[in-house]
């Protein structure tokens, strides 16, 4: 998912003579994995990716930068942070910094997977280890064009980093030959297009969360957040400039809705997108706090043009649940169409208001 992008990407392979590519997963094969997986053919690395990508036309300069956790590299090191100098050496001789960092199974996977580092698979905090920090502060105080690959399996708070950066690219763990697929989106040889499937909170307001054998949902989930999170669930940002500009909503015979929606990409660059419809139940006190997701569809956007699209909500999705378990119409739907969450963040995040349509 493209999180944020202040117009440094897609890199452009003819403007460019030398990348950094730098991090502990920048060259990692156990951050391309995660921790279900078989034994593949062949490994493509993000470094590799954009090795093989630029070719001998561009020099890459690879520098692991930190350990994953650890605060050195070397056992036999003397001072901690080991690899800063040759990180920083490394981004001060490019025009452009991938800072690749994040995760792998060794720090997170399921509860009681004794695979992992503390037998656990829990998460202490949505923080990245310190050694990375360190890395990441490092490498932007040099004010070089960076962009920020995150390789986790779950939610990041990547910290100051996140607004010092010029993007940031958020890859999952992208799979055997993920660097591959990560070089091509980072040259817009594609434009990403995924939505975030939760929601990326800042590490401090998970003590505004019930326990989590509080099975409330209060102040959890992006149904019930009552803050501005880092990043919100259904956000995801492309190479165009993707938006709804008008919708209609219809009510069917058997209860169920119709939503047709004018999509059109204002930008350069083709690419997909998708587009969500919330509801609201006004009026309703048994309604979620916030609009929640009915309907969403995947569609191709190409430059300048703009595209209808048709979504179907059923009778089922417009209901509220009660004190007492049952689906049950109340209030009155209020349906938000976009491409993302209609909330402040969403917008302030991708520049667009969702339109909103009532039955």
């Amino acid at each position: 998912m493209l999180l944020k992008n202040d117009g440094l990407l897609p890199l452009k392979k003819d403007e460019l003579k030398t990348i950094a590519v730098i991090g502990p997963n920048a060259n990692s094969r156990a951050a391309l994995i995660g921790n279900y997986h078989g034994t593949s053919s062949r490994y493509i690395t993000i470094a590799e990716g954009l090795q093989d990508a630029l070719g001998d036309d561009v020099r890459v300069l690879f520098s692991e930068g930190s350990h994953l956790w650890k605060d050195r590299t070397e056992n036999l090191s003397k001072y901690p942070n080991d690899l800063i100098s040759e990180a920083l050496t490394v981004a001060e001789l490019s025009d452009v910094v991938v800072l690749a960092v994040g995760l792998d199974e060794t720090l997170e996977g399921e509860q009681g997977d004794t695979g992992n580092s503390d037998a656990s698979g829990d998460k202490v905090n949505l923080l990245l280890p310190q050694s990375q920090r360190v890395l990441m502060d490092a490498v932007l105080a040099l004010g070089k064009p960076t962009v920020i690959v995150s390789v986790a399996g779950s939610a990041i708070d990547l910290g100051e980093p996140a607004e010092k950066a010029n993007a940031i690219l958020h890859v999952w763990y992208p799979g055997a030959r993920g660097g591959k697929a990560v070089a091509e989106l980072l040259l817009g040889k594609v434009s990403p297009s995924g939505k975030l499937p939760l929601t990326f909170y800042h590490n401090d307001q998970l003590n505004l969360m019930p326990a989590f054998t509080d099975y409330s949902m209060k102040g959890r989930t992006y149904r019930y957040f009552e803050h501005e999170p880092m990043f919100p669930f259904g956000f995801g940002l492309t190479y165009g400039d993707v938006s709804v500009k008008a919708a209609e909503v219809k009510q069917k015979d058997c209860g169920c809705c119709v939503i047709t929606a004018e999509v059109t990409n204002n930008g350069s660059v083709d690419t997909q997108d998708v587009v969500q419809v919330y509801c609201q139940n006004e009026g309703s006190e048994n309604a979620t706090l916030n609009p929640r997701l009915v309907a969403f569809k995947r569609i191709d956007c190409p430059a300048g043009q703009t595209v209808t699209v048709k979504l179907h909500v059923n009778e089922q999705q417009l209901k509220v649940v009660n004190e007492a378990g049952e689906r049950v119409m109340e209030g009155s739907p209020v349906f938000y169409i976009g491409m993302g969450q209609p909330d402040a963040v969403t917008e302030k995040l991708s520049g667009h208001k969702s339109v909103v349509c009532k039955l």
